[in-house]
């Protein structure tokens, strides 16, 4: 199996790979090694180590060349992955960032929730630039089905006057996966048996109709209309669906390499996060096990990505946040907006104390540091060491919102380096105080930075020799 050449913190070596449509690019500085396909087994997860956004889609799509699976195990189509070849830029919401690259298969696995049209049009996207959808993607037949009422409710409950807004995406997500644990949903396997399905969908759409009756929207709802939609739907999803557990437990057998993928970031985990500000699956590295059937003992090492500063989307506490210029020009310099909404996002400083206990959560083995480039013009960079509530320090993260949102940041200030990084792929290149920032964070943090992301492009990358990163995936 072909091995793309990856760019290393050191070496002289130009080489020049093609995407999937012949488009070339290339970094200034890569070196070839590992092309075969790796003598040992390495299964990793890759997920978010802040409030998500922190650019995994990039992440996994460069690495991903590495493996022969990619699994996203949580969440739903309101998670955006932006992946940048040349000078296309696509998102994908439900479909694994592996996708772009010909030989890996990519797994949906059931602890995602799926919007059938959502995923068709998906599907569509791809295969306009050249996916071979029945080859390279699978779908688990135990996901959860997503129905209109679901994103009907997900709307009447956010804006009800008599609570606080969440700031979900209104898609329907939580509500799907209210269904699920309350044993009530309706999976993809439902879905594909057309007496079983109808039986199930008129059940769960009588329980639907009392409730939009109660909040006055029952016209708003036609149920009918829409059970015969989801029946031409699974027809043109059911060549995708199989036992994705059986699946990859197989290919793991056979000494394949699975990459497991998560959407959102830890801080937004339903039992770990910032509750109820929080998305409504397992984001943290433990839903990559119960999301795909996937045993722990099977993982091989845990990949965190961080952006260099931390921005989060919708409510909730924010310790770090910045509504001054430096947060205002971070947005602008970064695109700080929602790839799936457009929503600006809320900027701030790096929060050490948040990464050191998404770090414990998740048991980091490296970490991915992206977006460093946005820093490039500040003259000074704050970085928040350390809590204080009452006069205090705080020693273990809050469990609740009204106690997260009365902390006061303790910052360290270091000085900028304003010269530009964007675009560098050598570790020696960075300026010295970039490099002295970075070094700071591993020290407050207590986590390795394996990789640095200097552009949005793949090749705009830093991976630093002898680093357990460059020992996971077997570079």
């Amino acid at each position: 199996m072909h091995r793309a050449p990856l760019p290393y913190g050191r070496g002289s070596a130009t080489e020049l790979s093609r995407d999937r449509q012949g488009a070339a690019y290339s970094g200034a500085a890569l070196q070839s090694v590992g092309f075969g396909h790796p003598s040992a087994m390495s299964n990793v997860i890759v997920l978010g180590a802040q409030w998500g956004d922190e650019g995994k889609g990039k992440i996994v799509d460069l690495f991903s060349d590495r493996f022969d699976f990619v699994a996203r195990y949580q969440g739903g189509h309101n998670a955006g992955h932006t992946v940048q070849v040349g000078e296309r830029k696509f998102v994908l919401k439900l479909i694994p960032s592996g996708v772009m690259h010909p030989h890996v298969r990519v797994v949906i696995g059931n602890g995602v929730v799926v919007d059938p049209q959502a995923l068709l049009d998906e599907i569509e996207m791809v295969e306009k630039m050249g996916v071979d959808v029945q080859k390279q993607v699978a779908v688990s037949n135990r996901c959860h089905i997503i129905f209109p009422f679901h994103r009907l409710i997900e709307k009447v409950s956010e804006s009800r006057a008599d609570r606080v807004a969440i700031g979900t995406t209104s898609r329907g997500i939580g509500p799907c996966y209210e269904d699920k644990i309350g044993r009530r949903g309706i999976r993809m396997a439902d879905l594909l048996d057309p007496q079983i399905f109808d039986t199930l969908y008129g059940y769960l759409a009588d329980d639907k109709r009392i409730l939009a009756n109660a909040f006055h929207k029952g016209d708003a709802l036609n149920l009918e209309e829409a059970r015969d939609q989801y029946h031409h739907m699974a027809e043109k999803i059911r060549p995708l669906v199989c036992d994705t557990a059986k699946l990859l437990n197989d290919a793991i057998a056979a000494g394949k390499r699975v990459m497991f993928e998560g959407a959102q970031g830890t801080m937004l985990d339903v039992d770990h996060g910032t509750y109820p500000f929080v998305t409504s699956s397992s984001a943290a590295a433990g839903g990559a096990c119960t999301g795909t059937g996937v045993a722990p003992t099977k993982i091989h090492g845990i990949i965190g990505v961080s952006k260099a500063y931390i921005t989060r989307v919708g409510g909730g506490p924010f310790p770090s946040e910045d509504v001054g210029p430096d947060g205002h020009h971070i947005r602008e310099a970064g695109h700080e907006y929602g790839s799936v909404t457009g929503r600006p996002r809320r900027c701030g400083w790096f929060d050490a104390p948040l990464l050191r206990y998404t770090a414990m959560v998740n048991g980091f083995d490296t970490l991915i540091v992206t977006k460093l480039d946005v820093l490039d013009d500040l003259e000074k960079l704050k970085v928040c060491t350390g809590y204080r509530l009452n006069g205090q320090p705080v020693e273990a993260m809050p469990a609740t919102n009204a106690l997260l949102a009365q902390v006061q940041p303790v910052y360290e200030t270091l000085p900028g380096w304003c010269v530009p990084t964007a675009g560098t792929t050598r570790w020696d290149d960075l300026p010295a105080r970039a490099r002295d920032y970075l070094a700071f964070l591993e020290e407050k943090t207590g986590v390795e930075i394996g990789c640095v992301s200097t552009g949005p492009e793949r090749m705009e990358t830093i991976v630093r020799q002898g680093s357990k990163l460059e020992r996971l995936l077997e570079l």
